[in-house]
């Protein structure tokens, strides 16, 4: 299973579009949002895939944004996902919440830890959990997301130009 990671949005609907034109490209089955989705506008444009979204530090009005994703018929985790795709377990979330975030990663309970906030893309392993940003699609640069194939965990961060 082919599946996108993308982060910290920040509402920037041009950069987003970019970004969406290249997931489609990549034929990918399901997209994970890390959190700064930052405005409604950036939902829609995630409406061909199944896509769960997170929220982070710059997502305000976590109820009208809950709800608008929802209605989009899509999935909200507020600000913590756990989730099973092709039998790996990821878990989700914007890592503003250090405690949380280490916490994650220690518990040894994820195949896959996603997350966003810092802009910048990166991946390691802590013991057998991967560790995985996917940059940023606004304030960053390069701005990036990631495909990840499951269950083999392979990453591939991608430039939005």
């Amino acid at each position: 299973m082919r599946i996108a990671v993308v982060s910290d949005t920040h509402g920037h609907v041009r950069y987003t579009t970019a970004a969406t034109a290249l997931i489609r490209a990549a034929s990918v089955e399901a997209v994970l949002h890390c959190g700064d989705v930052g405005s409604s506008a950036i939902v829609p444009l995630f409406a061909e895939w199944p896509t769960h979204f997170v929220f982070g530090n710059v997502d305000d009005d976590e109820g009208p944004l809950a709800e608008e994703i929802r209605a989009a018929g899509q999935t909200c985790h507020g600000r913590f996902g756990s989730i099973s795709l092709a039998g790996t377990r990821i878990a989700l979330l914007h890592s503003d919440d250090r405690r949380l975030f280490e916490e994650t990663i220690e518990s040894g309970e994820f195949d896959m830890v996603c997350y966003g906030h810092t802009h910048v893309a990166e991946q390691h392993h802590v013991g057998k959990t991967l560790v995985l940003n996917p940059g940023a699609l606004y304030r960053a640069d390069p701005r990036t997301f990631a495909i990840v194939e499951l269950p083999e965990l392979d990453v591939r961060h991608v430039p939005v130009g």
